[in-house]
């Protein structure tokens, strides 16, 4: 027996997978890519017994054996065998839905025919019996061949019998079942015998699929032409086989639901859920109920992170001030004080609004709601080219446009998939949240109305349906111009609503903050070192001449301390005017001044190209190098507050930061998401058009906002 065993951890799509998932594993989790793919991987490590471990990796849901998406794809490679950058579960388990039990059986009965070691958990139990289905779990054990278990990962509940049963299923306690589930081999008897004498060991049921789906599979040319050659030497048809497996299995399972399984009947009392939808799905309230949830939404986000905020704000002005009082004057100490700890005091300061925000949108999606908003704006979508499935990329767009793009897969129709991926990056990601923040604290009041609705919070969320609404408008125009004419349908299964798991969001907060930190976070911190440099460092001779100028200066004016000072920051000023940084910056100024935006904004543009919440590491870099020793226990919102124009006028004034926010609304600013639409629309062309209309947009938009208030 092994010490550490591998499981695929495999179910229908909203069966339980997650929660199961997460009860495992707890925060010993990470997330990837599967290799070659752009679906996340999600692995974990699980106590199992004494002596016993496991390494759990959660694959994509899927309904069947036959895959449809890339998504289902990447599932059904790793339970095939045939990715072999993927170890091979050693056993499987498979998370049913007991209040849905007839269509997870097919799936479960699929895996048990591989001959793969399968335990099955049995979620939803508790729904199940709100429903009035009593289910004999001995009873669907014995018909079934493997242990069955019911679980509730919620509640903690099942889960050291499910351990257990692990255990002894790793042990060989259990054993697979020899006789399949239905007779595979009658299904097609002759190509099966051929496949399984060219590859000794499989199942018969395994044999089918390398009949049906050997070209997705990694075996040499020579194995594909034999394979090729028994399907047309008996003449093996895909479509009949797998009709004629799947009627034969629901005829299997409907005897077994008709044994161990009591259901009451149709005309049974409205479920709560059914209710709630009724409420929350009605065509005229629904939506009003959707607008306030969302208002609550960015509010929370805005009020409760600005405790932390300000406390780690001025913690690190204070640590700043602190380190500058002690260490010597030297260039290794300016690179630690207003290279490092500024690029780290410009990440670190956000990760409150960060986790409140994955907090609140994870427990949307863990009441059921997320999914009703697909629903309930599919209207809406197919009025401007999309249907309600892009709705959910569209909202995991205000996190992350990679994986929202990754997501779109879903998306079956090929013309809404393509429109979803242009327009998703125009959701004001968590990247741009960091640049709304400060901004916002800087030109908008403090003020409430009525005690509880937030002027700061309402200019928040006018910024996100900013976005929003502009990417209905360009998706509206783009349809006339995709030329892809495609049936679509929009087919959505509503889990039932449940109370958040709190331990769950606590998990994804935490993972976020973790992503946020050491992911953008390197980013960020290597193009404050960069910048450093660049801002400390310049042409020799324009340096030398402005240390000499103001040396000269300074002499003259000894006895006047508060001239000398006043020289003193003059003489930082000229020096970045001077660096690289600043010759680069004022190189650009003169095509982003009709915007309100200086030449140092013009920096923070480009290096947030890399990563948008570079924004902020750069303008903390450039006024901390700027600043001198008066300005180091000065906050960043207090240096930029303080920021002067060559005329003496304020550089951060209402119209200049509605104009930047504005522009960073529509802006692409982002390498990673160019990378990943040329990744999956596998063309430039797509990126370029999207780089394009996005930058033009930004720049018009910022120009028109910053002409009006100024």
């Amino acid at each position: 027996m092994k010490a550490t065993i591998n499981i695929g951890l495999v179910g229908n799509p909203n069966s339980g997978k997650s929660s199961l998932f997460n009860a495992l594993t707890g925060l010993n989790q990470k997330v990837g890519n599967f290799p070659g793919v752009t679906v996340d991987k999600k692995t974990g490590s699980s106590f199992i017994a004494d002596g016993m471990n496991a390494t759990i990796i959660d694959l994509p849901g899927t309904y069947s054996l036959y895959p449809r998406r890339e998504d289902e794809w990447v599932a059904y490679r790793v339970l095939m065998q045939q990715d072999k950058q993927v170890e091979a579960p050693d056993m499987v388990v498979l998370v049913a839905d007991a209040s849905n039990l007839k269509r997870n059986l097919l799936f479960a009965s699929q895996i048990i025919d591989l001959k793969i070691p399968v335990v099955i958990a049995l979620s939803m139990m508790d729904l199940a019996k709100s429903k009035g289905i009593r289910i004999d779990v001995p009873e669907l054990e014995r018909e079934l061949g493997v242990p069955v278990i019911p679980i509730n990962p919620r509640k903690n509940k099942g889960m050291p019998q499910l351990k257990r049963a692990i255990e002894q299923t790793a042990q060989q306690l259990y054993k697979t079942p020899v006789r399949d589930f239905i007779n595979n081999e009658a299904l097609a008897s002759n190509a099966v015998a051929g496949v399984k004498a060219l590859i000794p060991g499989m199942s018969d049921y395994k044999a089918i699929h390398y009949l049906i789906n050997h070209e997705s599979f990694m075996l040499d040319e020579a194995i594909q032409q034999k394979i090729e050659a028994i399907e047309e030497a008996n003449q093996f048809n895909h479509t009949k086989t797998q009709a004629e497996e799947i009627l034969q299995r629901y005829q299997r399972i409907g005897n077994i639901m008709k044994q161990a399984v009591t259901e009451p009947s149709p005309l049974e009392k409205t479920l709560l859920t059914e209710k709630l939808d009724d409420i929350l799905l009605h065509r005229r309230w629904g939506y009003v109920i959707l607008f306030a949830v969302l208002f609550m939404l960015f509010q929370s986000v805005f009020w409760l992170a600005s405790y932390p905020m300000d406390w780690i704000d001025q913690s690190f002005a204070a640590l700043t001030g602190w380190m500058s009082s002690w260490m010597p004057q030297a260039w290794w100490s300016d690179l630690i004080i207003n290279g490092l700890l500024a690029g780290i005091g410009g990440i670190v300061v956000f990760i409150p609004q960060i986790m409140i925000l994955f907090g609140l949108i994870t427990i949307l999606e863990d009441t059921g709601y997320m999914a009703r908003i697909s629903f309930l704006t599919d209207k809406l979508m197919r009025k401007v080219g999309l249907n309600g499935k892009s709705v959910m990329p569209m909202i995991s767009g205000f996190a992350c446009a990679v994986p929202a793009i990754m997501s779109s897969r879903s998306i079956e129709n090929k013309k809404e998939r393509l429109l979803t991926i242009l327009i998703t990056p125009l959701m004001s990601c968590s990247a741009r949240l960091p640049v709304y923040s400060i901004l916002i604290a800087l030109v908008i009041p403090s003020k409430f109305y009525l005690g509880i609705i937030s002027l700061q919070g309402l200019v928040f969320m006018g910024l996100y349906l900013l976005g929003l609404v502009m990417a209905l408008i360009v998706s509206y125009v783009a349809k006339w111009f995709i030329n892809i004419k495609e049936k679509s349908f929009f087919i959505l299964e509503l889990p039932t609503y449940r109370a958040p798991r709190w331990k769950n969001a606590l998990v994804t907060m935490v993972s976020k903050a973790k992503i946020f930190v050491f992911e953008a976070g390197r980013v960020i911190i290597v193009i404050s070192l960069i910048l450093w440099v660049l801002s400390s460092y310049g042409p020799g001779e324009k340096m030398a001449n402005v240390e000499k100028e103001y040396a000269t200066l300074i002499e003259q004016n000894q006895s006047d301390s508060v001239k000398v000072a006043e020289l003193e920051s003059a003489k930082s000023s000229a020096l970045l005017a001077n660096s690289y940084a600043g010759i680069l910056g004022h190189k650009l100024e003169p095509a982003i001044e009709p915007l309100g935006f200086d030449w140092k904004i013009g920096i923070a543009l480009i290096t947030s190209f890399a990563a948008r919440e570079a924004f902020i590491g750069t303008m903390a870099t450039l006024y901390s190098v700027e600043g001198g020793d008066d300005a180091d226990e000065a906050t960043l919102a207090q240096k930029l507050d303080a920021a002067k124009r060559s005329d003496g006028s304020k550089v951060y004034t209402l119209a200049t930061a509605l104009s930047l926010m504005v522009f960073y609304v529509f802006a692409m600013q982002c390498m990673s998401t160019l990378a990943i639409v040329k990744r999956e629309t596998k063309s430039w062309k797509w990126p370029l058009i999207q780089l394009a209309y996005m930058t033009g947009l930004a720049y018009f938009m910022s120009l028109l906002v910053y002409n009006i208030f100024k």
